[in-house]
């Protein structure tokens, strides 16, 4: 049975939306989700709701940790995202509803390792939202593959076989010669194959804000032998709408939307 791999949705439910119909279109019944359910997107509740319903787990992100507790180090666009979702999640008329929102986000675990159902001897997957070495907010970029071979190093002496990440918002596949391979790169359709004799982390890409100039939504599909990478379109003006009517949203995080930046 195979399993969906989101993350990094940050509030946009049309992104989601679109995503999960993907998803269920493919005959897949279990997601898991690697966190940043909020930040920056104009959806908050909405989307936190979704996850609840629909994921069989979900992580904590940096902006995750950052509406319960406080954004630090974050731009101001992010900071001001944060603090709005804050009061969107106080404003809830619903005490009940308010209590559990709050109660999922406070529940989100930093790291998860998990065995893909029905596996057949598939490796134990290491799940967290930035790197095995800090799970929350440790970036993994494509260009450390080139540019900085001792952090990788460093990095994937924490994996046994397969790690899953997310906030760069960029998807593809390290792997511990080191090297970075984006989707468009990796044969077999786009798919990457597991071996017994390599470690990989696998970056899923970002449903809500993609990053690699592709402004379509990017999830993940998990078997036991690979992983495979797919793209979905989704009504980005809605959400860029969405966004430029809150003040305390920044208009460029509507603008980037459109560039997948």
């Amino acid at each position: 049975m195979p399993t969906a791999v989101i993350s990094d949705i940050h509030g946009n439910a049309a992104a989601l939306r679109a995503v999960f119909d993907d998803i269920s279109a493919r005959g897949i019944d279990r997601v898991i989700n690697l966190g940043d359910v909020v930040g920056y997107g104009p959806d908050p509740l909405e989307v936190v709701d979704m996850v609840r319903e629909r994921c069989t787990w979900t992580l904590m992100g940096n902006h995750d940790f950052a509406v319960l507790y406080e954004p630090t180090n974050f731009n101001a666009a992010a900071e001001s995202s944060a603090y709005w979702t804050r009061t969107q999640l106080d404003a809830e008329p619903d005490d009940a509803l308010r209590a559990e929102r709050y109660d999922f986000l406070n529940r989100l675990k930093v790291r998860i390792v998990d065995r893909l159902p029905e596996g057949n001897g598939a490796p134990p997957i290491l799940a967290v939202h930035a790197s095995p070495r800090r799970p929350i907010n440790e970036y993994i970029f494509p260009d450390d593959a080139m540019d900085a071979p001792d952090k990788l190093e460093a990095i994937f002496e924490r994996v046994e076989r397969i790690a899953l990440v997310g906030h760069t918002h960029v998807p593809g596949v390290f792997t511990d010669e080191p090297d970075f391979y984006p989707p468009s790169e990796l044969g077999d359709g786009g798919a990457y194959k597991f071996l017994e004799t390599e470690k990989a982390i696998i970056n899923v890409g970002s449903v809500g804000q993609p990053r690699d100039e592709d402004p379509r939504a990017s999830y993940a599909v998990l078997h036991p032998d690979r992983v495979e990478f797919f793209r979905v379109e989704y009504d980005i003006q809605t959400t860029a709408d969405k966004i430029r009517a809150v003040p305390e949203l920044h208009d460029w995080l509507a603008e980037r939307l459109f560039r997948g930046q």
